[in-house]
């Protein structure tokens, strides 16, 4: 099964921080995207088997992020990634499309876990 995700986290360590995650635990990260507009058209080029995706972002936040790529293609897997205390936005979130949701800071095995029943549903 390929296990090509992308990335979207306007905060470099936060990207590499999970990048270094789950190449560890042998996903591709296929793109990183710095705000939701960019994380949108690297959907649509990418076609990834799933997406962690922060609330907070510039240009364009998560939940409207993810509201357009569930448009675009209503079987997108997405995963919200968010600070302690978004509870709200999760719910908007998971609203908009979002499968699942991972609170950070967050354990390695959790995010292994979660991205990897993210891309098997």
């Amino acid at each position: 099964m390929s296990k090509r995700i992308l990335v979207a986290d306007d905060a470099l360590f936060m990207r590499a921080t999970l990048k270094a995650i789950l190449t560890g635990n042998g996903f591709e990260v296929v793109g990183e995207a710095t705000n939701g507009q960019e994380a949108v058209e690297l959907y649509q080029s990418l076609k990834p088997d799933g997406v962690t995706m922060d609330i907070t972002m510039p240009v364009m936040d998560g939940i409207s992020a993810v509201a357009k790529i569930k448009e675009i293609d209503p079987n997108a897997r997405i995963m919200m990634v968010s600070a302690m205390g978004q509870k709200d936005m999760v719910l908007q979130a998971i609203q908009a499309g979002a499968r699942d949701f991972l609170i950070k800071p967050f354990q390695p095995d959790n995010v292994v876990e979660k991205v990897n029943n993210l891309i098997a549903a």
